[in-house]
């Protein structure tokens, strides 16, 4: 058995996988198609346009779908481990609330590019998408590193504790360069409707606060991807079961006193 087949651990791998794959696949078809500079453009820039809008938008999308199953998961284990520990539980169920709203974020971004020509609505509800994935994301990651302290040594080691909380700080840290240099770029100082631009000149006013702006974004992507990672080994050793309950043995009218339970594996490491 692969270590991917372990338990559910197959649910961050395909996460981050495929999540890589959307913006990687992206960049190339933008690239190719020369409807972006290949130094490091904004993630968003390069799904703006068909057809690597359409690629973008449906592979997010599922990202999303990923990101809430593997969030229920890590839910439900956590749950599991800590079931009479109060402040644990309250935590967790923060986290899960604030992970499905950063999916949603996601889904935001998916399906609303902000190159538009006179659209700044579905610009501004762009931003409001990555809000909600970066920024109440990074929150998602901060409630889970916490978790993970909470829980050392009975249940986590330290040292996946000091990784989570390294990731957390590299997230951290691209939030504040990426916001910095974009209140910059976009400050006015350096011309109007740079939303909109997708081609720069290196010889351009404002073109060092551009790089700084989409490095940060790059950077911060990945650290979000990078702390999914770090479940793989936690999911190695926990799988779902699905509960069903029947009321009849038909689909008609039957009395209410007939009930049977059949309990089915819904997810194993036989995947």
């Amino acid at each position: 058995m692969w270590w991917f087949q372990q338990g559910l651990s197959v649910l961050p791998t395909a996460l981050v996988v495929w999540s890589a794959a959307s913006f990687v696949f992206s960049y190339i078809t933008a690239i190719v198609l020369h409807h972006v500079d290949p130094l490091v453009p904004y993630i968003s820039d390069t799904g703006t346009i068909p057809p690597e809008r359409c690629l973008f938008g449906i592979m997010l999308n599922i990202s999303a779908f990923l990101g809430m199953a593997t969030m229920y998961v890590r839910y439900k284990q956590v749950y599991a481990l800590n079931p009479e520990k109060s402040k644990i539980i309250k935590l967790n169920k923060i986290g899960l609330t604030l992970g499905w709203m950063s999916c949603f974020g996601l889904c935001i971004i998916a399906n609303f590019q902000c190159f538009l020509k006179k659209k700044y609505t579905l610009y501004y509800i762009h931003v409001v998408g990555a809000c909600l994935t970066f920024g109440v994301g990074a929150i998602y990651m901060l409630v889970q590193t916490v978790l993970s302290y909470l829980m050392q040594p009975e249940v986590h080691s330290k040292d996946i504790f000091w990784i989570r909380l390294t990731v957390l700080l590299w997230c951290c840290s691209s939030i504040v360069s990426m916001f910095a240099s974009s209140v910059v770029l976009y400050s006015g100082l350096y011309g109007t409707n740079l939303v909109q631009k997708l081609h720069w000149d290196p010889q351009e006013e404002g073109y060092t606060a551009h790089i700084i702006s989409t490095v940060s974004e790059w950077s911060l992507a990945f650290s979000f991807l990078s702390f999914f990672l770090t479940y793989i080994r936690d999911f190695q050793k926990i799988s779902l079961r699905a509960v069903v309950s029947l009321h009849g043995q038909t689909l008609y009218n039957t009395p209410q006193s007939f009930v049977t339970d059949e309990q089915t594996l819904l997810v194993a490491g036989s995947i």
